[in-house]
């Protein structure tokens, strides 16, 4: 019998961190109010601004994909299109639902290298005629990691920031590994947010040590008016709400988040060098965060799926991702590593 191992597979698959559970734990102690009306959901909103240094309007709901579709359809009406790369999360990996909750927004697709969006192709296309028969850009969307891991400078993100705002665009960041592209860069979060133009971070917590629970915050708050109600009618406004709120807390408190970030990229950083080194695999793309792109043969894959390895294809023909969070070990990364020189 094969012993399933999902160390690698997904940051998702890791253990909630004790500090979110601890957290958890000591809201399940009493009664409070309902539907945001806590106290644990008032101090996650005031830490949040604390961390990003202003005053910004600040939604919780269950997933990232909510975060994302709900916070582009109150940027863009039905009629509006968003740009984003190619490989974007919310274009591959999230079922039409900004396209869903949007009403009709179409996603137009650019090319660039390592995940990040080409600023050349965004100029091109904004460039050509959009006219009454095309849906009109509402938006431009990036990803703070990107999908391949990697990192953009806060240099990059003020260039397409300039580029929405000569536009008339709004500027959207799908932050679900938020934390390890802060920690990459090793700067304070207002330096890659609003400072430079980003007009709503959905900032998640899943992938660093929590159970459930994004924030979309609106650094612009004259595009959030009514975000309430939006949240409401698309199921995600939680009742029981300070058991979302709390394990922030646990995590928000003492800079457990950065923590957490720093060991994930770090663990991400080694297991790279050690494909490259030991086992003479190839990693595609750069390991900015927490995130490792190698390129293996089927022989390879084979082997370590009769192991018990899981994780994914992400590239055709030959490029598998594999992850690391909160919790990688040393010997977990050992041991991975000790398996593919034995297939080799």
């Amino acid at each position: 019998m094969i012993v399933e191992r999902h160390e690698f597979a997904s940051d998702n698959t890791a253990p909630i961190c004790p500090e979110a559970w601890a957290a958890l734990q000591e809201a399940n102690t009493d009664y409070a109010a309902a539907y945001g009306e806590d106290r644990w959901t008032a101090r996650v909103c005031d830490r949040i601004r604390e961390i990003f240094e202003t005053d910004c309007d600040v939604y919780f709901v269950f997933t990232g994909t909510a975060a994302n579709a709900l916070a582009l359809a109150q940027m863009c009406r039905s009629f509006r299109s968003i740009i984003c790369h190619q490989h974007a999360h919310i274009q591959t990996d999230e079922c039409g639902a900004s396209e869903f909750f949007t009403g009709g927004s179409k996603l137009r697709l650019v090319g660039g290298g390592n995940g990040k969006i080409d600023i050349g192709q965004t100029k091109g296309l904004l460039a050509r005629a959009n006219e009454l028969h095309s849906h009109k850009p509402g938006a431009i969307s990036i990803a703070q990691a990107t999908e391949f891991g990697t990192v953009y400078t806060r240099e990059e993100i003020a260039t397409i920031a300039d580029i929405a705002r000569a536009n008339q665009l709004l500027l959207h960041m799908d932050g679900a590994r938020f934390a390890n592209a802060v920690t990459s860069l090793n700067c304070a979060p207002r330096t890659i947010t609003w400072e430079v133009g980003v007009d709503v971070l959905c900032f998640g917590a899943t992938k660093n040590g929590l159970a459930a629970g994004e924030l979309a915050i609106f650094f612009n708050r004259k595009v959030s008016p009514e975000f309430d109600y939006r949240v409401k009618q698309a199921g995600q406004l939680g009742s029981k709400m300070r058991f979302l709120a709390a394990p922030w807390l646990g995590l928000l408190a003492g800079d457990v988040w950065l923590r957490n970030a720093q060991h994930a990229n770090r663990a991400a950083r080694q297991l790279a060098h050690y494909l490259q080194r030991e086992a003479n695999v190839e990693v595609v793309f750069p390991a900015d965060a927490n995130a490792v792109f190698a390129r293996m043969d089927d022989e390879i894959v084979r082997g370590l799926q009769a192991r018990g390895w899981r994780f994914y294809k992400f590239i055709e023909p030959d490029v598998y991702r594999l992850m690391c969070s909160w919790s990688t070990t040393d010997a977990e990364i050992s041991k991975l590593i000790a398996d593919v020189v034995a297939i080799k």
